[in-house]
C-alpha cells in the first residue's frame, strides 16, 4: 500500500507542480466550485478561525479564506519558496495527504481539502485523519469530481464508461478514487464525520460541437453536477 500511495504521490508532483491550481481561479467551472466551497467556510466557521487547505500550492486558495476573515493554514507536498504560499505571507506546513498528518490533534477549526480526495490511495486514512486534526465542531469541505453526473449515468447505461474513470485521460489518470455523493458521505460517517451540505457548482453536458452548462440544475440537483461540495462536521 505505501508502495502504491507513494507512486500516486509522484503522478501528481508530475501533473500539477505548475500553475494548475492559480488556473482554476480563471476557469468559470473551478471558480464557481471554489466560491461554493469557501462560502461553505465563511457560513459555518467565525472570524479568525484557522484552516487549513490542503494542497495549497501557490496560496490562492488561502487568499480567498483570508479574504473571509478566516486564517488559512497552507498545506501542500510541494512548498518551494518560488510559487508557494510561503511566497505570499501564509504560515506553511510540508505534508503528503496520503500519510497521517504532521499537525496535532483538535489544533483545527476547519480543513479545505478541494479535488484532493479522488488522487489520494487511502481516502479513508484521509479522512479519519482530517476528523483527528478538527476541533470537535470543526468543519471540513472538500470538492472532488463526481463520478454520477447526469451524462454520465446515461454513458454508463448506454455501455459507456463514466469520463472520471478513463485512465487514458491526460489528467483524469490520476484521480484514482472516483466518488459519487453517496459513497462520499458513507467514508465521511465511517470516519466519525457528518454531513450537513451538498452543492456543485455545474450540470455540464458534454457534445462535440461543445459543451451546454447549468448552474441552475445544479442547485436543483448538486448530485448530477460535475463536482461534489460537501460540508461535514466532527460532532461535538
Amino acid at each position: 500500500m505505501r508502495r502504491a500511495g507513494s507512486r500516486a504521490l509522484a503522478a501528481n508532483r508530475r501533473l500539477y507542480s505548475g500553475d494548475e491550481v492559480a488556473g482554476y481561479l480563471r476557469d468559470p467551472y473551478h471558480r464557481r466550485r471554489l466560491e461554493l466551497a469557501v462560502g461553505l467556510l465563511g457560513e459555518r466557521l467565525p472570524a479568525g478561525s484557522a484552516v487549513a487547505d490542503l494542497g495549497a500550492g501557490g496560496g490562492e486558495v488561502c487568499a480567498l479564506l483570508a479574504a473571509r476573515g478566516l486564517r488559512p493554514v497552507a498545506c501542500d507536498a510541494v512548498l518551494d519558496a518560488g510559487r508557494s504560499a510561503l511566497a505570499a505571507g501564509f504560515p506553511a506546513v510540508a505534508l503528503d495527504v496520503g500519510e497521517e498528518l504532521p499537525l496535532r490533534t483538535g489544533s483545527l477549526d476547519g480543513v479545505f481539502a478541494g479535488e484532493i480526495i479522488e488522487h489520494v490511495y487511502d481516502p479513508a486514512l484521509l479522512l479519519r485523519e482530517v476528523r483527528r486534526v478538527l476541533r470537535p465542531g470543526g468543519v471540513l469541505v472538500l470538492t472532488t469530481p463526481n463520478l454520477a453526473t447526469a451524462q454520465d449515468r446515461l454513458r454508463f447505461l448506454a455501455g459507456r464508461a463514466p469520463r472520471q474513470v478513463d485512465p487514458f485521460h491526460e489528467y483524469l489518470h490520476v484521480h484514482i478514487r472516483p466518488f459519487t455523493h453517496g459513497l462520499l458521505t458513507t467514508g465521511l460517517r465511517a470516519a466519525g464525520l457528518v454531513p450537513t451540505a451538498l452543492r456543485s457548482n455545474e450540470v455540464v453536458w458534454r457534445t462535440r460541437f461543445g459543451e451546454v452548462r447549468s448552474t441552475w440544475a445544479a442547485r436543483r440537483w448538486p448530485g448530477l453536477g460535475g463536482t461534489l461540495v460537501v460540508a461535514a462536521v466532527r460532532p461535538a
